[in-house]
């Protein structure tokens, strides 16, 4: 049926303006399966390869299992797919029998889908058969299930056919308003096709107001949505006819030629849209006509009849024969013009183009001005009659405007109630959460305080037990360079005394002195040679720099090689006092690194670690990097353990930075200002980090 495929703006006063296609989406109900036979039946009989009347046999087979063995959670949805099917066949009597009982079985199932899509089928029936009152209260009311339903989208393109079915009898001013709505719920859905059809309807109908200037804005927005899909289509050529239509209004017809030759310069147009391509070559040569450029008339305008008879598009070839009928007239060839008249008259009789009527009615009175009486006689009684039905259409359209207000006027206070009652429970509900978070946090507060005070407790006890180490060390050395300086000058001068003695009786000539003195000289000489090396070994751990932190370093290293198969390397600058750094450098330092090497024992799949602790101007730059799997450092989403780093060294003041490539390994610098301690307890960083680590 016409509406399921182009809808024509208007059987009358919008006949001459090309439709664009409005493919409807049937609800696949998912109760029913690919294999089902009444479906498979059903599916042949919409298949345009067969005859109707096999496709009829399909349709009957279907119909009679339905009607007699379809489970009653099927049927609905049965008879909504015959409807359907019977409507394009097309079968009138069987279309309303299957839709009758379309629309009864979904009230008593209460499915609003398919009462949509059944009102929807009728209100194209009834358009179909030029009943403007019926097609639009069940466009309405298909509109109004849709709008309950919340479908914006079928919601629109009822508003889009109510309005078409307005602009038939007319109602222009309430056809743009019903189309304006229509644009205001597909523009967010960024719908553009169906945007495309409104705003062509906005242009045809702005033209037919006069309002030539808006209607070519109408249209150029159409193009513009038109642009924005890229589905091969004819809509581009079906606007430009539009708009060439609109400056034959105008009388500007050299102007409208461009418009009609640029669809006909398609050389696949008439395959592709013959109606379109058949309306254009009828309005090209109708300019043409009124150019006086009368090159290949009147075989244009025969060439477009003969391909809308072929197609019977008889809303197009009553347009044709009148324009013919005109140019014959231009040529003073009265008698085929009163022909071609005639056949106009025919032919917008049969297809209800009033508008056509009326005009041929005026032709033929100029034709004939001997009947110019009759002819103007049945032009009146016919424009009357007309307007009198437009205005009863236009009223009954205001009513059923008026009850579908009303309904949703109570659809919306239901709502609204709804969501009152919604809105107290989540009130109440975010009321209790709110006092649960209230104690929660109370709590959590209170445990924070707590931790806070043992942590304070904990940093003075480490601060005593830190100094006492010191003091400790402080004397062990002491005591280290006392005992040195007492072997070095007195027990090593004694020894070196007795030696020397022994050396001078050593003169004596006998044979056992000699031999008793030589044994004697070399036993002081070991004892000499043994207190000196005891005063250098102490003198020596004296003075060097024993570096606890380093040491701490090593450990962790080592303990990761003892837990896993993972080698590592670790380089230090031996001129930094490492344990002169102050203690919160030394503890986040610790921390950072053992949750860097955690991460690549974890994510990295490594081999081997290397570490590097260097110095650069008043930074320390620490370097960890391992041969593992690396990582897209694009990433945004960071764990737990690289936020506490990202936090330790906010706190320091410092910066960090990860440096990672897929397959290649991954490499973590941190740069940390050197600050001096303030205070002498802060020197010892073994105690600190021992303490870390029993934390």
């Amino acid at each position: 049926m016409m509406h399921k495929c182009v809808l024509v703006l208007g059987f009358g006063v919008l006949a001459l303006f090309s439709g664009l296609k409005i493919m409807p989406s049937r609800t696949n109900r998912a109760s029913l399966q690919p294999q089902d036979s009444i479906l498979i039946w059903i599916e042949e009989g919409r298949n345009p390869m067969y005859s109707k009347e096999k496709r009829a046999d399909f349709l009957k087979k279907a119909y009679a299992v339905t009607e007699a063995d379809a489970p009653d959670s099927l049927r609905v949805a049965y008879f909504s797919q015959l409807s359907l099917a019977y409507e394009q066949l097309p079968d009138s009597l069987l279309f309303r029998e299957t839709n009758r009982k379309t629309l009864q079985l979904a009230q008593e199932a209460k499915d609003s889908v398919v009462q949509a899509e059944a009102n929807w089928d009728l209100a194209g029936f009834y358009r179909d058969f030029a009943v403007p009152d019926s097609a639009y209260y069940h466009f309405a009311e298909a509109h109004k299930l849709y709008k309950a339903l919340d479908n914006d989208f079928f919601a629109a393109r009822m508003l889009y056919n109510m309005a078409l079915v307005q602009a038939d009898v007319k109602d222009y001013t309430g056809s743009e308003i019903t189309t304006i709505r229509a644009i205001e719920l597909l523009k967010p859905l960024d719908k553009y096709q169906h945007l495309v059809q409104c705003y062509n309807i906005l242009g045809t109908i702005t033209n037919e107001l006069k309002e030539y200037e808006r209607a070519i804005d109408y249209f150029d927005m159409a193009l513009d949505y038109l642009s924005k899909f890229d589905e091969e289509n004819t809509l581009d050529y079906q606007i430009l006819n539009n708009m060439g239509i609109v400056y034959q209004e105008q009388g500007f017809y050299k102007k409208a030629i461009p418009y009609f030759q640029r669809a006909l310069d398609d050389k696949d147009l008439h395959l592709k849209n013959t109606e379109l391509f058949a309306r254009a070559m009828n309005n090209l040569a109708y300019s043409k006509f009124k150019t006086e450029n009368h090159v290949s008339l009147p075989r244009l305008f025969n060439k477009a009849i003969k391909i809308q008879d072929s197609i019977r598009d008889y809303v197009g070839i009553s347009r044709s024969y009148y324009n013919l009928s005109e140019y014959y007239l231009s040529q003073g060839d009265t008698i085929q013009a009163m022909s071609q008249a005639q056949k106009a008259r025919t032919y917008s009789e049969q297809s209800s183009n009033n508008k056509r009527l009326l005009q041929t009615l005026q032709l033929m009175a100029r034709l004939e001005p001997q009947n110019a009486l009759k002819y103007t006689q049945r032009y009146m009684t016919l424009n009357d009659s007309l307007m009198q039905e437009e205005r009863k259409a236009r009223n009954k359209f205001a009513r059923i405007r008026f009850e579908t207000d009303e309904f949703i006027a109570e659809n919306e206070v239901l709502t609204r109630e709804k969501q009152l009652w919604a809105g107290i429970a989540v009130g109440l509900l975010l009321l209790g959460l709110a006092i649960y978070i209230i104690v929660d946090q109370r709590a959590k507060n209170q445990k924070l305080r707590f931790q806070q005070q043992q942590q304070a407790s904990n940093q003075e006890i480490f601060n005593l037990m830190l100094s006492q180490k010191q003091k400790v060390e402080e004397g062990k050395k002491m005591e280290q360079k006392r005992i040195s300086e007492e072997l070095h000058d007195g027990v090593l001068g004694k020894m070196l005394g007795a030696r020397m003695l022994l050396t001078g009786l050593n003169k004596k000539a006998d044979e056992a002195a000699i031999a008793q003195r030589a044994r004697a000289i070399s036993a002081l000489q070991e004892v000499e040679g043994e207190v000196r090396s005891i005063s250098h070994e102490l003198s020596h751990a004296a003075y060097q720099k024993i570096h606890n932190f380093i040491h701490s370093i090593e450990d962790l290293l080592k303990s990761l090689q003892e837990n896993t198969s993972i080698a590592h390397s670790f380089s230090y600058d031996d001129t930094i006092d490492w344990d002169g750094l102050t203690g919160d450098i030394k503890i986040n330092l610790y921390r950072m690194v053992q949750e860097t090497l955690q991460n690549s024992v974890k994510h990295a799949q490594c081999k081997n670690v290397s570490v590097d602790f260097s110095k650069e101007e008043n930074n320390l730059l620490i370097t960890i990097a391992d041969d593992g799997r690396g990582f897209s450092t694009k990433r945004g989403k960071k764990g737990i353990g690289m936020r506490n780093i990202a936090s330790r060294m906010e706190k320091l003041g410092g910066s960090w930075d990860v440096t990672s490539t897929q397959g290649k390994g991954t490499t973590v610098l941190f740069r940390i200002p050197i600050k001096k301690p303030t205070t002498p307890e802060s020197n010892n960083g073994q105690l600190e980090l021992e303490k870390v680590k029993t934390a």
